[in-house]
């Protein structure tokens, strides 16, 4: 299995935030071959954190540029600023 997880910092509205997720973005995730999981943590302090979890690799990346364009097409004035990426094979699960 392989995860990115994506760290957006100086986000405006969580709540509205969230909903945009939920409602659009978890959709998407779900149409992208190989997926596990996908979580949305709201870590406060204007901080929130996204997990996707995919059965290979080109699925997780699939998953960070599908992330990227819903952010720009339809949260950048909720996430201003550009988040931290990281992806890579899990290797330990419970």
């Amino acid at each position: 299995m392989y995860a990115a997880v994506r760290r957006y910092e100086g986000v405006t509205d969580p709540v509205e935030a969230a909903r945009l997720v939920n409602e659009g973005f978890v959709p998407l995730m779900r149409q992208v071959s190989g997926f596990v999981a996908y979580y949305w943590l709201d870590a406060g302090n204007g901080v929130m954190v996204s997990t996707s979890v995919f059965q290979d690799r080109a699925g997780a990346e699939e998953s960070i540029m599908r992330a990227s364009n819903f952010v720009q097409d339809h949260l950048a004035a909720l996430l201003p600023n550009p988040p931290q990426v990281m992806a890579g094979e899990v290797v330990a699960t419970a």
